[in-house]
């Protein structure tokens, strides 16, 4: 069995349902989920200030835990400071998470594709950059939306979410043009996945919504040397773990962990 783990990082909870897709591919791998949520959201920030903050964590999350690889599950920090890691730290693979622009254009039949993203995901050049390689022949519409990632968060640990504020949220990806109307909205927040449910319900009409977190998976699983066969499954006392930055994980916070399988690890970062 691997004794090193694999680090997933978001701004909160997003990214646990990449983690929940990376178990199902890996269940001999460890894991360490890594929530900033001393940082969250990262909306609020200046990009220089969030670059430095990501680095400087980094620096302190590979020390501490020596993981094989790190997954970037977050779109947000992905697109904002993944090729700045990879530059920081050349030895260590990373797995961003960037908006599923690609696959949205091969799949969609009426050219009018969404993407729902954070603010920070959409004012990228990263983001646009995507659009203009794989995606010049669609309509791509970019919706920053400021609330879904709390919504989420609240949702994930309470239960509950109000329908008409998702419904508020996802209403602009919804364009209707010389009788076509859209048919695919990407999924370009972690967070997001978990309120899929509530947005099909209060969509006006149905679409494929991409969520990326099996393909994140899988390419984590790639850059991953190979399992030997024989190795039995991960042993009890072989917990995964989730860190909060803050240290100061709060009671729905922890019980959510619990219920991912993740041993809360006290302390902050």
């Amino acid at each position: 069995m691997a004794e090193r783990p694999i680090l997933f990082f978001d701004s909160g909870v997003g990214g646990l349902t990449v983690l929940r897709e990376a178990r199902v591919l890996m269940p001999d791998r460890r894991f360490v989920y890594v929530a900033d949520d001393k940082a969250f959201p990262y909306g609020a920030w200046e990009e220089p200030a969030l670059k430095a903050h990501i680095l400087a964590l980094f620096v302190r999350l590979l020390e501490r835990f020596d993981p094989e690889i790190s997954v970037i599950a977050c779109n947000t920090a992905s697109t904002l400071v993944i090729d700045a890691l990879r530059d920081k730290f050349p030895g260590h693979p990373f797995v961003g998470t960037v908006p599923a622009i690609k696959p949205a254009a091969e799949r969609t039949r009426s050219g009018l594709v969404s993407v729902l993203a954070t603010p920070g995901t959409v004012k990228r050049q990263y983001t646009r950059d995507l659009i203009t390689n794989w995606a010049s022949k669609c309509h791509v519409r970019l919706v920053g939306s400021d609330r879904l990632a709390g919504l989420a968060e609240i949702y994930v640990r309470d239960g509950f979410v109000d329908e008409d504020s998702v419904r508020a949220e996802i209403t602009p990806c919804f364009l209707e043009q010389d009788g076509r109307r859209t048919d695919i909205v990407v999924l370009a927040c972690t967070h997001y996945p978990f309120l899929v449910n509530r947005m099909r319900k209060t969509a006006p009409w149905p679409v494929d919504w991409i969520d990326p977190a099996e393909a994140i998976a899988r390419r984590a699983l790639s850059l991953l040397p190979a399992a030997d066969s024989e190795v039995p499954a991960k042993l009890p006392d072989r917990s995964d773990i989730a860190i909060f930055t803050s240290g100061k994980a709060e009671f729905a916070s922890r019980r959510l962990m619990q219920g991912f399988g993740l041993v809360l690890n006290g302390g902050s970062l």
